[in-house]
């Protein structure tokens, strides 16, 4: 015979119903029902006074605080913020004492309580942002040892349509040589992809590419893997991010933006191929007639040489050591690893993906040279009769300089 469900009020009711029919002492009814006398009085005259609505528990919170804010503190703030629905806690406090200097005032963190508790403040979106990047940024040794690209500030014409451009900008960090300055109309991996395949065709690879972290160049994938980076990794080249809020990182290439807004977009040209023939001739000059102060006054034309290595004419496969485990990703960016599917991303689709043992029984997982993430068998999560996993982030915001795990 299965056991009686039973709750705490359930066991009240039962409790009041036999007082209302037990003739011995409370002494033996409180000890029947396992309470105390203390407690068992406590439900009775709850009982008697308000029915039997008054046996569900209370809150123990009190009805009143010494160090509460009044409701007139309270009604000042709110009709402050109403008025300016701008202003911040710290704000609303200065005013306040402004106005009412003998007024005790809360904290700011109480006033940003007060206005979230009635519905006038509201909810920042979380931003997410890519994996950091975790190695040390390449040095401007040579040609060609580091591009650096970005998309300058989208701006809009002067034409009627209100088409925007968005100009993607390569050079080369040592020379400070302007490779391209294309203008685009929208930021996308198919458009960016162009502009770089054409510079790669005639000034051949760099070692390493540095951007920001903002797309195309990266993503909210394992590592900030984007599919442009996924191409540059194939060509031999390092994708290389500065810091979120660091534009100094790649403070060369930010100082030409401003000389190139200045030059070009003041104000913008009236159509997209006059803002490129703009584009054009800035480029000429900033490359061989304007010399250059930190290059003791000579043109970036001067200084640099194509690269030594050329674009092949078919993309070549990623290679991996011996020691290395390699899958193959599915075209929705998935691995199979012993029993349980890994949901990497789906910008290594198709893609070979090498896994390194570690010592704490995990796997490292690379793509090229850049370690994406880490793989544990023990926290794959078991769906039907499939086990899926995904990887463990690596973070590492010091950016301690790591030897890759093979020649690179």
């Amino acid at each position: 015979m299965p056991w009686n469900r039973t709750d705490r009020m359930s066991e009240r009711m039962k409790f009041i119903a036999a007082y209302l029919e037990y003739e011995a002492r409370f002494t033996d009814l409180c000890c029947d029902f396992g309470v105390s006398r203390k407690t068992g009085y406590k439900w009775v005259r709850r009982y008697e006074r308000d029915g039997a609505g008054a046996l569900e528990d209370r809150s123990r919170a009190p009805h009143a605080h010494p160090n509460a804010v009044r409701e007139t503190v309270v009604h000042a703030i709110l009709s402050i913020r109403r008025r300016h629905p701008r202003w911040g806690p710290r704000k609303l406090r200065v005013v306040l004492q402004r106005q009412q200097p003998r007024m005790a005032l809360p904290a700011a963190s109480t006033i940003g309580d007060l206005l979230k508790r009635n519905g006038l403040v509201r909810r920042r979106r979380r931003v997410r942002r890519s994996s950091p990047y975790g190695d040390r940024l390449r040095q401007y040794d040579a040609p060609n040892a580091v591009w650096c690209a970005d998309f300058k500030g989208c701006f809009p014409l002067g034409g009627r349509d209100g088409e925007r451009c968005h100009p993607l900008t390569i050079s080369d960090g040592f020379s400070r040589y302007l490779l391209r300055c294309r203008a685009l109309r929208r930021p996308l991996h198919r458009c960016a992809k162009g502009v770089f395949e054409s510079a790669f065709r005639e000034y051949g690879l760099p070692r390493a590419i540095r951007t920001d972290n903002g797309p195309p160049f990266s993503t909210l994938a394992p590592g900030g893997l984007s599919r442009l980076a996924v191409w540059w990794i194939r060509l031999g080249i390092r994708p290389e991010r500065i810091l979120p809020g660091r534009p100094d990182q790649n403070g060369r290439h930010e100082r030409m933006h401003s000389t190139l807004k200045a030059e070009t977009a003041k104000p913008p040209r009236s159509s997209f191929s006059a803002q490129q023939r703009a584009f054009d001739r800035f480029q000429v000059e900033y490359n061989e007639e304007r010399p250059h102060e930190a290059l003791g006054q000579q043109v970036p034309a001067l200084r640099y040489r194509p690269s030594l290595r050329s674009f092949p004419k078919r993309l070549p496969e990623v290679e991996y050591p011996p020691s290395f485990d390699t899958r193959v990703a599915y075209p929705n960016g998935v691995i199979t690893f012993g029993s349980t599917q890994w949901i990497l991303s789906n910008c290594v689709a198709g893609e070979r993906v090498g896994l390194e043992p570690c010592e704490d029984g995990r796997w490292r997982v690379y793509f090229g040279w850049v370690a994406i993430g880490l793989l544990d068998l023990k926290r794959a999560t078991d769906r039907g009769n499939r086990q899926f996993g995904r990887l463990t982030p690596i973070v590492d915001t010091s950016r301690r300089r790591r030897r890759p795990p093979y020649g690179r």
